[in-house]
């Protein structure tokens, strides 16, 4: 039983008539058999019943061509650049984050003391935390807000910080909102 020789003309016209009326050759998916029982009965097995010394040689070339043997100069190169990248890189300074936040801090009524309300507001001093600008905008029926800018470093002081000590000024803020927040 067997095809012969898949590498001759008659070996492949084997082959071709065995499978003119079938699909496929034949087996069970996950059973193997030795190449040389498959195929019609009455022809001559001429396959050879092990692997050649040829077929495990081709196990062990590599086809993504990487060395896998490399020598002692191209190591040491490796570790030398590897050493001075690491010591160029701990020379830079670490970047810091930060932010420009744009608040919106909103009085009780009209008759609220704006000028003290923004002092209050500036008196909150954190590691981090430096403040900008700052305009009365007017809300409508003569309430104003005060709307006030600040520079954090993002790993130091942040938004729910900052709302919470505003807030805190309870006689002079009702409430308070992030307007703008953008990355620096």
């Amino acid at each position: 039983m067997g095809f012969g020789d898949l590498k001759s003309a008659s070996g492949l016209k084997v082959l071709n008539d065995f499978l003119s009326d079938r699909s496929y050759i034949e087996g069970l998916p996950g059973v193997k058999k030795p190449l040389g029982q498959y195929g019609p009965p009455g022809v001559a097995d001429t396959t050879s019943g092990s692997t050649t010394a040829k077929d495990e040689d081709d196990d062990d070339i590599d086809l993504f061509g990487s060395d896998e043997e490399e020598d002692s100069e191209a190591t040491r190169l490796k570790e030398e650049r590897l050493a001075a990248y690491a010591a160029k890189k701990a020379k830079k300074p670490a970047i810091i984050a930060k932010s420009s936040i744009l608040l919106d801090v909103k009085p009780w009524d009209d008759e609220t003391d704006m000028a003290k309300l923004e002092e209050c507001v500036r008196s909150i001093q954190m590691d981090g935390l430096v403040w900008g600008q700052s305009k009365l905008v007017p809300v409508g029926y003569g309430i104003k807000k005060l709307q006030i800018n600040c520079v954090v470093e993002d790993d130091k002081v942040g938004t729910d910080i900052l709302e919470e000590k505003i807030t805190a000024f309870e006689d002079f803020v009702q409430s308070m909102d992030v307007a703008a927040f953008n990355k620096i």
